[in-house]
């Protein structure tokens, strides 16, 4: 007979090493190229340690002359705090005692919850990594009724919970906790649960931003923070900091072999870093499959890690992200990234152990995954974006 008990055991043995597996290397191509570690993580913070420049101990002489004075390596060291990372499902009181006489029937909704929890969290986390820790989906600048009018739709999808704020990043009357009942990508438009048209002024040009429920300001450090124009990454002040200035080129027109092979230069010459993996929006990637079959160049496919298969350029894998900025294309050496978690996935656990907890005053029971963790890159200056491609 199916139990809570047996639920709970079944959760914690069997689903969790299923699910963590699925989510650190199937959830994103790019997730998966990224190592993954429990090492310079300190109470809440992550702090790490980089080296930039060159040591300075180094000089030709005479045979009698003084040798080379001593000047280390340059060392700084980057700080950031450890995100709170979250996956819940929920089973109700019913659906349990519907198929505790059937072990096959409570293994198929446990499936079916567990799947549901992989997919929103894939999504979930990896638009994190091309976010910048604000967790802004998107900007609001019209609304009709329910719809709002948004500057991007690539970030939603149906059934999330999010809230409309201010610019100030304060909540709006009425507008926490909404469903997504419909996205429109091609119009730009995303329609809420609720309409909350009459809480919002679009005077003088003003905006409002869209954020997955409580999350604002609280997500991964992701590749949009450092492409970004903030004043700070990672504790440190760009402009007393320059080796922390990624290379950004705007293209403003058509993908040519020219502009990515002039980044990958320019990482090697600047920083001595090797571009290893590229990714883009679905149309950069199909404007650069465009030019290179106008000059019948013939592009390889790789498998990578997660069994995801890329065109390559000159052996660098590129891959296509729906959830990677339109008109933008990433040229990345992941061996600078690192994962920093304080675990791996784990269950949140109640006091007495159980991970299946009942929703006080409701007939449902919830258990939930929990992960502390975020992103760095040890050495920015030596990525590269490319902005405004005409995509195809």
């Amino acid at each position: 007979m199916v139990t809570m008990t047996s639920a709970d055991s079944a959760l914690k043995s069997y689903y969790l090493g299923a699910v963590s597996e699925q989510l650190n290397t199937a959830a994103n191509p790019l997730l998966a190229q990224i190592r993954q570690s429990t090492a310079d993580v300190w109470g809440k913070e992550v702090r790490r340690l980089v080296q930039f420049g060159v040591n300075g101990g180094v000089g030709a002489g005479t045979e009698e002359g003084d040798l080379p004075a001593a000047n280390g390596n340059g060392y700084a060291q980057f700080v950031t705090t450890l995100k709170n990372l979250y996956g819940t499902v929920e089973i109700s009181d019913k659906a349990v005692r519907a198929s505790e006489n059937s072990a096959g029937a409570f293994v198929n909704l446990l499936n079916a919850e567990m799947e549901g929890l992989v997919r929103a969290s894939s999504f979930n986390f990896g638009r994190m990594l091309f976010g910048d820790g604000t967790g802004k989906l998107a900007t609001v600048s019209a609304a009709s009724g329910a719809a709002l009018t948004v500057d991007s739709a690539r970030n939603f999808a149906v059934g999330m919970t999010v809230d409309v704020l201010t610019s100030a990043g304060a909540a709006v009357e009425g507008g926490t906790g909404l469903r997504v009942t419909a996205v429109d990508p091609d119009a730009k438009t995303v329609t809420l649960s609720a309409d909350i048209s009459a809480k919002l002024s679009f005077a003088d040009s003003a905006t409002y931003t869209l954020s997955v429920q409580g999350s604002y300001g609280l997500e991964l450090t992701g590749l949009g923070a450092i492409f970004g124009d903030s004043e700070t990454l990672y504790g440190l002040t760009r402009s007393e900091n320059k080796w922390l200035e990624p290379y950004k080129k705007a293209v403003d027109g058509a993908i040519s072999e020219t502009a990515i092979q002039t980044a990958i230069d320019r990482l090697e010459e600047r920083a001595g870093s090797r571009v290893n993996f590229i990714v883009c929006s679905w149309g950069v990637k199909r404007a650069l499959q465009n030019y290179f079959s106008q000059y019948k160049r013939f592009t390889d496919v790789t498998e990578l890690a997660g069994g995801y298969k890329a065109i390559t350029y000159n052996g660098i894998p590129i891959v296509a992200d729906r959830l990677c900025p339109e008109k933008t294309m990433y040229l990345l050496n992941t061996d600078d990234f690192c994962l920093h978690q304080l675990c791996d996935w784990k269950w949140l656990e109640g006091d007495d152990g159980r991970v299946l907890r009942q929703v006080p005053g409701k007939p449902l029971y919830t258990a939930t995954l929990v992960k502390y963790a975020d992103l760095i890159c040890t050495r920015p200056c030596g990525q590269a974006m490319l902005s405004g491609i005409t995509e195809a």
